[in-house]
């Protein structure tokens, strides 16, 4: 009873204090989202931050109305049960309030489905494809860069690298950048989920179809997340590890990378 009184206690807490966690990876005991890391992921925490004040308050608000209702109506009460059958102005309102309250939040989460899937402002695009299990990483726009990402072993990792979130080879973006994601599945494989949560995206990797998503990212640093469909038993170890940085920098990261990654007739390097 402790245990559970301390859990929802913590929850309160964080939610009414906006607490905040390590940017682009999740955080021991995390309750809420990640810190948004891009405009997209903000949009979906204001979202979510306003429909959650919206739910407390009917639930509050239909709690204690049950227990008015329980008490005030109850038969030790009533002696006289009422012969009411119907209000016609309680019935117009509990069913024109829903309405409005339903319009309400239709309007914001229009406009950020809208904005999720307007590919009008994309400045690069990269080809993200599923394997049994790793990721594989094409950039179209910058000569066809193509590379392998294995996650990290323990004995691999260096220090600042989680576990089991680490790769070999970091999918690297230059920040404020609109980045459309191009996601696929290795047709010979299986249904995978390119996610990444602090960035807002979460998208599934499916053989033979193309599908796409994109983000920006604020600042420069390292962001992570995971295939989060259950792919089969290497599911637990395709990591996503993205490396955000300045234009210059990425600029860079592209000649140098021209070198690492070159192989003849475009085949892809495997690492491991």
């Amino acid at each position: 009873m402790h245990n559970i009184l301390f859990f929802f206690t913590l929850a309160f807490i964080s939610l009414m204090s906006g607490e905040t966690f390590s940017k682009g990876q999740p955080s021991e005991w995390q309750i809420s989202f990640q810190d948004a890391a891009s405009p997209l992921m903000q949009s979906l925490i204001d979202l979510h931050d306003f429909v959650f004040w919206i739910i407390t308050f009917i639930t509050i608000f239909v709690f204690f109305l049950l227990a008015y209702v329980c008490i005030r109506f109850s038969a030790k009460n009533n002696k006289k049960p009422t012969t009411t059958t119907h209000n016609s102005l309680l019935e117009v309102a509990w069913t024109v309030i829903p309405v409005l309250l339903l319009v309400v939040i239709a309007i914001p989460s229009f406009k950020l489905l809208y904005n999720q899937n307007d590919f009008s402002k994309i400045d690069m695009t990269i080809k993200a494809t599923g394997y049994t299990w790793y990721w594989g990483y094409e950039y179209p726009d910058h000569d066809s860069i193509t590379f392998d990402s294995f996650m990290l072993t323990e004995d691999e990792l260096e220090e600042g690298q989680p576990r089991l979130l680490s790769t070999d080879n970091q999918l690297v973006v230059p920040v404020n950048t609109n980045i459309k994601m191009q996601i696929t599945s290795d047709p010979a494989g299986v249904i995978h989920s390119w996610a990444v949560p602090s960035l807002g995206v979460k998208m599934d990797a499916i053989p033979g179809r193309l599908n796409e998503t994109y983000f920006n990212i604020n600042e420069p640093g390292m962001y992570y997340g995971q295939c989060s469909e259950l792919c089969g038993p290497g599911h637990g170890f395709m990591p996503i590890s993205i490396k955000a940085v300045s234009q210059e920098d990425f600029a860079s990261w592209v000649e140098e990378a021209k070198v690492e990654f070159a192989s003849d007739n475009n085949d892809v390097i495997v690492s491991k």
